[in-house]
């Protein structure tokens, strides 16, 4: 995003919550906030007004909750990432939205400092997404997959992927960054974020936090 202001539509009932992150956002060079929303509805009313980078969504709120207007924003326009505003890092509704199509959680405690690179990093395309919250997720997929399931065609479609980019899709899912999978894997950064693109490309995906949640269901990563 060099060179690019960062525009921010920040959709949460709590007033305090909204006038503190604007604050802390508009004192950055590279980062506006250009609306606020009280809630879902006007959430998913004001992207498609005010076209933001990125969309601080609180999970909790009247009229329309943040997972569904999450669920809006991402079918209707492809161009807003929504990042998760929760107040517990196991906050059971992450998983949740992270399915319905969010880039990425962030603790409403976080420093001014973790809230604008973590604004930054799903601008960019990234996914933003911490430990604790990538463990709850094998979890709850391992919940999910107690039953029997029809992994078919999820199997039929990480089939088509190489073995290298496999390999980079269940490292994805562990959280790791390009740079980190690049150490790992003793090859350039350049080399994974061709991987990333191919792996998208290849499952149909929008993303990093899609490529995790797809490699879950699909049973590429379990509990350790």
């Amino acid at each position: 995003m060099t060179g690019h202001t960062v525009r921010v539509l920040i959709a949460d009932d709590q007033m305090m919550v909204r006038e503190g992150f604007s604050v802390l956002l508009n004192a950055m060079p590279d980062i506006e906030v250009v609306g606020e929303a009280v809630n879902g509805r006007e959430a998913v009313a004001k992207v498609r007004e005010l076209t933001p980078d990125v969309v601080l969504m609180d999970i909790r709120m009247p009229e329309l909750n943040g997972i569904e207007a999450t669920r809006e924003i991402v079918a209707a326009d492809g161009a807003a990432k929504v990042l998760v505003l929760t107040t517990f890092d196991l906050d059971e509704y992450v998983y949740q939205a992270l399915r319905a199509g969010a880039s990425g959680f962030l603790l409403k405690d976080a420093s001014a400092r973790q809230l604008a690179d973590g604004v930054r990093v799903v601008a960019a395309g990234e996914a933003l997404l911490a430990p604790s919250v990538t463990k709850r997720l094998i979890t709850e997929f391992s919940k999910l997959s107690d039953g029997p399931r029809p992994m078919s065609s999820a199997h039929a479609a990480y089939g088509d992927l190489t073995e290298r980019e496999t390999e980079v899709l269940v490292l994805i899912a562990q959280g790791l960054s390009n740079v980190e999978i690049a150490g790992r894997l003793v090859v350039a950064e350049s080399t994974i974020k061709t991987h990333v693109s191919r792996i998208l490309v290849k499952l149909g995906l929008r993303d990093r936090t899609q490529a995790a949640v797809f490699a879950y269901e699909a049973r590429l990563v379990t509990p350790g």
